[in-house]
């Protein structure tokens, strides 16, 4: 009697433990996901189609410079830019997604010019980039569109993917639909700006 009391006994932690367990692990891997859902700027994650990062490594053409992605997802632009040579940096706040890009980055053989940090965007400097990309989404655009106008020198570029930046006019445009990538050279927007 006293045995099978104490094998349900037993059983229960282990049933208990093991619930308990799933959940926590559920939650470690559900919540870098859900997160950004939860901020006051929902930033999603989404993958890039492969005809996005065509058209980003096509407005990169002539280019040279470091290059930094916002939000780099699972790293398909940090990783097809460091193949065309760029030394390449992404930053994205799920650390799943970083954990992921690096892997990728190092079974692609690019993990020397392709890093990856766990770091939110409005926290960083981008000064020391001479090439920016940003999958934003519309109420992110004109906040980034100043923070960038005020770190950036006249010869960067920043590409945007998804979404146009609202005041600024793109040197160069290519794609359609949700393909479609805007360039953006920082001195021509200066200019513009001043002749306004």
């Amino acid at each position: 009697m006293e045995s099978d009391s104490l094998k349900r006994s037993n059983w229960r932690f282990l049933v208990t433990a093991v619930v308990g367990g799933a959940l926590v692990t559920v939650y470690a891997v559900a919540m870098p996901f859900i997160a950004p859902a939860l901020r006051k700027v929902c930033l999603p994650f989404v993958p890039a189609t492969s005809r996005q990062v065509e058209n980003v490594v096509k407005m990169l053409r002539h280019r040279k410079g470091p290059l930094v992605d916002l939000g780099s997802g699972d790293g398909r632009i940090v990783i097809a830019a460091a193949k065309e040579g760029f030394p390449a940096v992404g930053y994205e706040l799920n650390p799943w997604l970083v954990w992921y890009s690096r892997y990728r980055a190092w079974r692609e053989g690019v993990h020397g010019s392709a890093k990856f940090y766990i770091s939110d965007l409005w926290k960083v400097t981008f000064a020391q980039y001479s090439n920016v990309v940003v999958f934003g989404v519309p109420q992110m655009m004109p906040q980034l569109e100043k923070k960038l106008e005020l770190e950036l020198e006249d010869g960067a570029r920043v590409i945007a993917c998804r979404f146009p930046f609202p005041c600024w006019t793109p040197d160069h445009t290519t794609g359609e639909g949700i393909d479609t990538v805007w360039a953006y050279d920082m001195g021509s927007c200066r200019r513009r700006e001043r002749q306004a």
